[in-house]
Parts: C-alpha cells; structure tokens; sequence
C-alpha cells in the first residue's frame, strides 16, 4: 500500500465565517476537508500563503477559493483569532512547526460553493461545535476563541495531524503584535 506524502507548509492560515442569528445566537461555518492535512474533518477554509502574499491576502485569496470562488471579503471585515503553532511529528519521525493564523470573518459577499477541497459547508452554533470530527486540538484553542478570547498556543500533533501526541498550550493574549505576518 502506498502511503500519501505528508505536506509540509511552515505558515497558513484559516478562516471561519461568523454569523449571528437571533434564535441560534452566533454560529461559524465550517465544511468538511477533502484532501490533504485534515482530510474528513469540519474545517474553517484555508491554506498556505503564496509567496510575497501576506498571511491576511492568503487568507481572503484561499476563502474566495475553496468557496469555489464564491465568498468576497474586504480586509476590513477579517478578525485575526488566534496563532496556532502546529507541532507535526511525521510518520518518518521528522519533525517541523507550522504557523497557523487564524480569522473570523464577519461580513462577506457571495455564495458559498462546495469544491473539490471542501464539501458540505454547515453553519454550526457556538454551542454545538463538532468536536469529535474536527482537529485534534481544535477544542483546546477554539473554544475560548469561541468565548471572545485572543489565543496563542502551541498543538503537538502526529503524522498527518490525525493525533494529539501531547497537551496543547493556551495562552490569552492581546493582541498578535509578537507575531510575524
């Protein structure tokens, strides 16, 4: 059986469209990752930046893509979150860290398609996220994100980032001056 190369990408970013509703209160939309790190798991749309782009134009570039070019939004509009170091160990044993930025998106235009990297695209209420079927660490950093907290940690994941193969640390912080665009 041949195995799939594991990527490795040094900085990405993510975005999570954030709406309010007045029955469900806010909810952040999420679809389901077809290929690569992730694959099968409720994601936000992301991806690594291209070079000389800025982690927040990689961010608006990769969301009007993986949206099948159907979600616009301004600069304006983006909320940095978080930073995620992401801690991979490698099934070779080698390991690397990747940057992750992560956005809430509050205002876009357009329409949300499915693509051949991210399906199923569901609006989940705050309350009710997920978890068993998203990132192994996502519960720990996202959760007080979720509660209006700014985060900074650091995930320790195996091959693929299928696992948790230690704690992840969560810090509050406020704002992401110390941290590189």
């Amino acid at each position: 059986m041949i195995m799939p190369e594991e990527k490795v990408l040094l900085e990405a970013t993510v975005c999570f469209l954030v709406s309010h509703g007045i029955r469900q209160g806010y909810t952040l939309l999420l679809a389901r990752k077809q290929k690569k790190i992730g694959a099968g798991k409720w994601n936000g749309y992301g991806g690594g930046p291209k070079k000389g782009e800025s982690m927040v134009d990689a961010a608006i570039r990769e969301l009007y893509e993986e949206t099948g070019r159907g979600v616009v939004v301004e600069k304006e509009d983006m909320e940095k979150v978080a930073v995620v170091d992401c801690h991979n160990r490698k099934s070779d044993g080698k390991t690397f860290t990747c940057r992750v930025h992560f956005y809430f998106v509050h205002e876009y235009s357009g329409t949300i398609k499915d693509t051949d990297e991210m399906k199923d695209p569901t609006w989940f209420p705050f309350k009710s996220m997920p978890w068993k079927d998203m990132m192994p660490a996502d519960r720990d950093w996202l959760a007080p994100v979720l509660e209006g907290k700014k985060i900074y940690a650091k995930a320790y994941l195996g091959p693929f980032q299928g696992e948790k193969i230690g704690e992840t640390e969560v810090s509050i912080v406020e704002d992401f001056s110390a941290f590189k665009e």
